[in-house]
């Protein structure tokens, strides 16, 4: 049963997370399953940035060529995403997360077992069509799912799921490297990342197409219309079709250029211990958990538009200052914070700012791309970064391809109309 609006408003004004209480039972399913989806799939991509120093140790492999791993599975999650959001239009947004979410972990499961570059390079790429499948499928599943109200918070607290996933994958990563061989821990990393195959069983049993994608559903078939993919590059979606890819871009090229290569970042060139970095990391993991959930609440309460530039200006300030100038081990933990806060936080808004732009008959379509041209096109940082790093230090190599970023995504993110409380009809 829904609660009052006098009871909503009440819980609005308490602040923090007693707004989950107003949600309807068949809202909280969805909730849940799309946080911990998430969450386990930030989980199993992100074990590969902590196994970057010892596959380079193992197979002799350069920073170049490990940077190309990261860039294989990205621009193939981009692929996953288009058709993952396509395939969501036409066959449900439920039945596509669960594909996507068996497919990654599977996938990551399999990269436990290769045994050369080349099998890494193929077990990586398949992983990135789950990767950005889960996603597509996700974000427009929960988007479709809560009320207006509540959208922004919820696609942030989805968002929230990625730094736990980070964190579950730091703390794993301090466990196995500390108790096995590094020829034997980074396997053993992969295989835990098949723990997220369990979740399918409780998509399949507690979740449900939104009400407004199985309307939408129901008239289209009606009519006889089958929605082209192809009606997001026609106007009016167009525009927001390529501005949401270019902010994109800028959010993901920043945020990759940070993340795949900062474990290598503090070990190498900082000289710190892997029981050292993990706790700078923790640091900076607890900075992108607050940055998610500040942004989701921000984008409910001052729009998405102005939530975009103060968190893409904010990012864009703190990696210069973090990977430009030195500092001791003291400031360093300190920065790490405000850098995980800023470079996070971008996406909160990004979810709900798909939703409400697309109509619900191509809305799958039109967020999965647009969300993933930017993870396609920012998907080439860390590749770039790895590169630039055999003429430059590494730390400024990451800082100059996340300033270029995130001036980007303001740009984009300036360009853009606001959609704040906007409901969703079929």
């Amino acid at each position: 049963m829904r609660v009052n609006p006098a009871d909503s408003a009440a819980i609005k004004d308490k602040g923090g997370l007693a707004w989950v209480s107003d949600l309807e039972p068949r809202e909280r399913r969805v909730f849940v399953a799309c946080v911990g989806g998430w969450a386990l799939d930030a989980m199993d991509v992100q074990m590969f940035s902590f196994v970057i120093p010892a596959l380079i140790a193992t197979w002799g492999i350069t920073r170049g060529q490990a940077g190309i791993l990261v860039t294989a599975a990205l621009l193939m999650s981009a692929v996953g995403g288009w058709l993952a959001g396509w395939f969501a239009d036409r066959y449900g947004r439920v039945r596509t997360l669960q594909i996507a979410i068996l497919w990654f972990a599977v996938f990551t499961f399999v990269s436990g077992l290769v045994q050369n570059y080349s099998q890494m390079f193929a077990a990586r790429a398949l992983l990135g069509l789950g990767f950005g499948g889960e996603w597509a499928a996700g974000a427009v599943l929960l988007g479709e799912s809560i009320r207006a109200e509540h959208r922004g918070k919820a696609l942030g607290m989805m968002q929230s799921g990625w730094a736990v996933g980070w964190g579950v994958a730091a703390l794993l990563n301090a466990v196995f490297f500390s108790l096995l061989p590094a020829e034997m821990a980074w396997r053993g990393l992969f295989f835990v990342g098949i723990a997220p195959a369990f979740l399918v069983f409780f998509l399949r049993r507690y979740v449900e197409e939104p009400p407004v994608y199985l309307q939408s559903r129901k008239e289209l078939a009606a009519r006889g219309d089958k929605p082209s993919f192809f009606e997001i590059f026609r106007p009016p979606l167009l525009k927001i079709t390529l501005l949401g890819g270019l902010m994109g871009t800028g959010a993901q090229g920043g945020y990759y250029a940070v993340s795949s290569w900062l474990p290598t970042y503090l070990r190498n060139e900082r000289g710190l211990s892997i029981l050292d970095s993990t706790g700078y990391l923790a640091v900076l993991i607890t900075g992108a958990f607050c940055g998610y959930l500040s942004g989701g609440y921000l984008a409910d309460r001052i729009g998405r538009r102005l939530t975009f530039l103060v968190f893409a200006i904010g990012a864009g300030a703190v990696v210069i200052t973090y990977t430009a100038l030195s500092f001791g081990n003291s400031a360093m933990l300190a920065l790490g914070f405000p850098l995980g806060f800023f470079a996070s936080g971008v996406f909160s808004a990004m979810g709900a700012f798909y939703t409400e732009h697309f109509p619900t008959r191509v809305r799958g379509a039109g967020q999965g791309f647009a969300y993933n041209l930017g993870r396609g096109t920012g998907a080439l940082f860390p590749a770039l970064v790895g590169y630039l790093s055999a003429r430059m230090p590494l730390g400024q190599a990451i800082g100059v391809f996340a300033a270029l970023a995130y001036a980007t995504m303001a740009v984009a993110a300036f360009l853009l109309p606001e959609t704040k409380g906007k409901v969703l009809t079929a």
